[in-house]
């Protein structure tokens, strides 16, 4: 059919035209006029505003008794009251998920049974019977008018619109305005375009909506408040309804209702699972800067933990290798040809490729992750954004688009393979050692109990990256994948601590895709407004991400065959007893580990180096080697009964350091002089030195490091279970014994007694943002898994990140006296 012929506001001809209609996957919207849309509206309007006034001033009158019979209520009582005012209510979190699940394309086209499941759905058993959440509905929704919540109601019911479980009527050439309307009479008002100028534009960038999206938020709000007073009458049952507001009752003080946190402290996912009933958050730049600053400071600590600690090196790659796909088995049980043929090198040689290129790429993401320009956000909002501060924002999306591609990719390579998850899934065959693009699948006609079942869809539509995420939407699946897995052990259990790590990366990208979401209204023009600027904004990241390439082949080239010597942790090269006391020959094996770890880092780097046209200069990377920091090497045994005077000499052995940039700037500028392979390697030889601080070069100045007597620091009173842990996390070393482990909420309580604000995030990160300390940045650390204690090493390594950070030492922590 030529379109020219189309008569666009007949929707069933449209739809016809495109292949829609009776039998098909693309329902017909139902037509509709204006004099039937404001008709609608204003009736709804009007129930809407009398319900929000009633509700307001029930609750500025009963709040207290409210909050305190609701909390008397036993859940079973709970639940009796939501069904009483809202029968067949949905019984679990996000039952539009399960509706999504259960129905297809067809059934849902032909009329979906679950319509108040994608309509509502926050309206479920599991989330209002809990003694806070309805409290928190009630408090958020009577506080403010309901143009505030417009576009919230909208994006609960995103997954209902676009599967088209929920077909919006249609109504063409007209716009319906809810932001900043505050009355009954302005509130869904209905604008012609011929009677209005602006009411095109208001509608392309989603200051308005379309008439039939519109009715349909005036009926999920109508409904709500309704829902809400009724609550509000039977908590007061007591009390006539029509006299629960009337002013023979005296206005109350509002009741502060206690947080549902995690281990005592804040957490990401409970303030996620109650966004729906909160008052919608602004966007808060000063907070994606604190966590995306953190991000970037765990990852410099990963490669200085990776080329300082043996015994962290050989653990990364022993991690990794438990989540490589050659690990998967074929259909009949069989193991990968490279466990057939003995081959297995090779597999070393793709831990080490991978260990060094992910920990090189999640480094480099710390420039692309900040936004540069800050614009005072109090805008009017019926005007546009400054261009400079729109294109930033804009980028930052891309940004964040291509960064979680990155991660999500690595979390469907991982997930398959991680020891929970491998028994469910099989290998294509392929007879190749060398073949590294394998096909993996899930074993036919597997059996799955509840739990799994849903941790695995959760899981496949993350990695998949494909029609449902799109439908579903990134950041709710990733928000319900961290309430399955704080909500349900077992699913928590089906998690290896990599795989947490990888969701926890996820989540920071996608809490700062949440931030760009709720900045309304300007955040639902973004994607008109980036039909524009796409062009330049994608040549700008692929100049920016051009560099990288030569770190992805950080291992690849004249040097490939010698680092995949060095890195081969099976002869247990990297045996790094720090956990155990000291002797003679537990320091002789920590010297021989930290000896090799240096070489082959130093292989490393000169492979990079030796790339013609590699622009490592401009990465992070190399400004980080170029930094001041030092790497502690364990010094030569001493007898410590040598000192002639009889007594047990006090052996310091963990003060020898050594600054890697001596190091890097001199393989720098040897490899460029270099004459060749053999004359560059030779060179590099000669300053594998591991006694004493290595001399500075008088062809490079390299920044000092700077010492606690440099750079004073207070001291800390403490109680005595937080000195404990900061006495283990800056232990000396003995010869006669170390530490044991450290409970993680221990952890957490010591930090917080410093003036640390632990917030547990997604995925096993947590968030430390300083609140009474003279410091500026936050610091991110992962929460052990399963075991709940922290083990010697990792608390050591703990201890050094803080070192690094913020110049803590354990002279600084001292017990509080009592009278503190």
């Amino acid at each position: 059919m030529d379109l020219s012929d189309l008569d666009f506001n007949d929707p069933d001809a449209v739809m016809r035209a495109m292949g829609g209609g009776a039998g098909t996957n693309l329902p017909v919207p139902t037509s509709l006029s204006p004099q039937q849309v404001r008709r609608e509206a204003r009736d709804r309007s009007k129930q809407i505003f009398a319900d929000w006034y009633q509700l307001r001033a029930i609750l500025d009158r009963h709040a207290p008794a409210i909050h305190k019979r609701w909390g008397k209520k036993t859940k079973n009582q709970r639940k009796e009251i939501l069904l009483a005012v809202w029968p067949n209510m949905a019984a679990t979190h996000r039952p539009d998920f399960a509706a999504f699940r259960k129905e297809n394309e067809r059934q849902r086209a032909a009329g979906t049974k679950f319509r108040d499941a994608y309509m509502w759905p926050y309206i479920n058993l599991e989330d209002l019977s809990k003694p806070r959440t309805l409290l928190l509905f009630l408090e958020s929704r009577s506080r403010k008018t309901p143009d505030v919540f417009a576009a919230a109601g909208e994006d609960a019911a995103h997954l209902g619109m676009v599967t088209q479980a929920v077909v919006p009527g249609f109504l063409n050439e007209y716009t319906m305005m809810f932001t900043g309307r505050t009355t009954p009479q302005t509130y869904g008002e209905l604008i012609a375009w011929e009677d209005n100028d602006k009411a095109f534009d208001w509608l392309m960038s989603q200051r308005g909506m379309h008439p039939g999206q519109g009715l349909l938020l005036l009926e999920m709000q109508q409904r709500t408040l309704h829902f809400l007073v009724g609550c509000c009458e039977r908590i007061m049952h007591d009390i006539p309804p029509e006299d629960l507001g009337g002013e023979q009752h005296t206005i109350q003080a509002q009741p502060a209702l206690p947080k549902e946190m995690v281990n005592g402290f804040d957490s990401r996912a409970v303030m996620a699972a109650e966004a729906p009933y909160r008052v919608p958050a602004g966007m808060d730049l000063a907070r994606l800067e604190s966590l995306f600053t953190a991000r970037a400071t765990a990852a410099e600590d990963h490669i200085w933990a990776l080329r300082e600690d043996p015994g962290y090196f050989a653990e990364a790659l022993f991690e990794l290798k438990e989540h490589r796909q050659e690990l998967i088995r074929h259909p009949d049980g069989s193991e990968h040809p490279l466990f057939k043929f003995k081959r297995e090198e090779i597999l070393w040689s793709r831990v080490i490729g991978s260990v060094v290129t992910s920990a090189y790429l999640s480094l480099e993401v710390k420039d692309l992750r900040r936004l540069q320009t800050k614009h005072e956000t109090n805008i009017a909002i019926d005007l546009d954004l400054p261009e400079e501060y729109l294109y930033a924002l804009l980028k930052f999306q891309h940004y964040l688009g291509q960064g979680s591609k990155g991660v999500l990719g690595q979390l469907k390579y991982a997930t398959c393979a991680s020891p929970s998850f491998r028994p469910w899934f099989v290998r294509a065959p392929n007879g190749d050692p060398t073949y590294t693009k394998m096909q993996v699948g899930t074993k036919p006609n597997l059996q799955l109990r509840k739990i799994e079942g849903e941790l695995l869809w959760l899981m496949r539509v993350l990695w998949e990256d494909g029609h449902d995420l799109f439908l579903a939407g990134l950041t709710n699946v990733v928000d319900e994948l961290e309430r399955l897995v704080h909500s349900e052990p077992a699913a928590k259990k089906l998690l290896s601590p990599y795989v947490a790590e990888n969701i926890g990366d996820l989540a920071i990208i996608t809490e700062a895709m949440r931030q760009l979401q709720i900045y309304q209204p300007w955040a639902a023009s973004f994607e008109h407004e980036m039909v524009d600027r796409s062009k330049s904004i994608k040549e700008e990241f692929a100049r920016t991400s051009q560099p990288w390439e030569a770190l992805l082949q950080a291992t690849e080239g004249p040097n490939h065959g010698k680092i995949m010597r060095l890195g081969d942790p099976s002869d247990k090269k990297f045996y790094h007893p720090v956990d155990k006391r000291r002797s003679k020959e537990n320091v002789e094996a920590m010297r021989r580990a930290e000896e090799n770890v240096d070489a082959f880092w130093l292989a490393v780097d000169q492979n990079l180096q030796m790339k013609p046209g590699n622009q490592i200069e401009s990465t992070v990377l190399h400004r980080l080697l170029a930094q001041s920091r030092t790497l502690q090497r364990t010094p030569e045994w001493e007898d410590p009964n040598a000192s002639g005077s009889g007594k047990t000499a006090v052996v310091d052995v963990e003060g020898l350091s050594r600054p890697l940039s001596d190091l890097y700037f001199d393989l720098q500028r040897r490899t460029e002089r270099a004459i060749d392979h053999d004359v560059a390697t030779k060179r590099v030889k000669t300053k594998e030195k591991t006694r004493g601080v290595a001399r500075p070069q008088s062809s490079v100045t390299a920044p000092q490091p700077t010492s606690n007597e440099q750079d004073p620091q207070p001291t800390f009173s403490v109680d005595a279970r937080a000195l404990k842990v900061f006495r283990t996390l800056f232990y000396t070393p003995s010869l006669s014994a170390t530490p044991g482990e450290v409970p993680w909420t221990d952890f957490l309580h010591a930090l917080a007694s410093t003036g640390f604000k632990p917030e547990k995030l997604y995925g096993s990160v947590w968030q430390f943002q300083p609140t009474n300390l003279d410091v500026e940045r936050s610091i991110q650390f992962h929460e052990p898994h399963p075991n709940p204690k922290l083990p010697y090493r990792t608390v050591r390594r703990f201890g050094r990140r803080l070192e690094r950070a913020y110049g803590w030492f354990g002279g600084m922590f001292q017990l509080a006296k009592k009278d503190d």
